[in-house]
């Protein structure tokens, strides 16, 4: 069995109701931890509450040079 904790977080908001949250997290596990970073997208319902949108999230490593890659890039395109 997996257990997954958030280490901190935060939202982006954009159109009308929309979000992505930014959030590292940690997958704990009998053989271990994992941290990662993970994107997904949600929308705010009616009463204001988080709502995600299946499918459209995704979990990338940890690591420094990932990270400074992945930025470099979404800055050039």
């Amino acid at each position: 069995m997996v257990e997954f904790k958030t280490l901190s977080s935060e939202d982006i908001k954009f159109g009308k109701n929309n979000f992505l949250e930014v959030a590292r997290k940690v997958a704990i596990s009998d053989e271990g931890e994992n941290e990662f970073i993970s994107v997904s997208r949600g929308f705010t319902n009616e009463e204001g509450e988080k709502r995600y949108s299946r499918g459209k999230n995704i979990a990338i490593p940890a690591d420094k040079e990932v990270l400074k890659k992945l930025s470099e890039l979404l800055e050039s395109v």
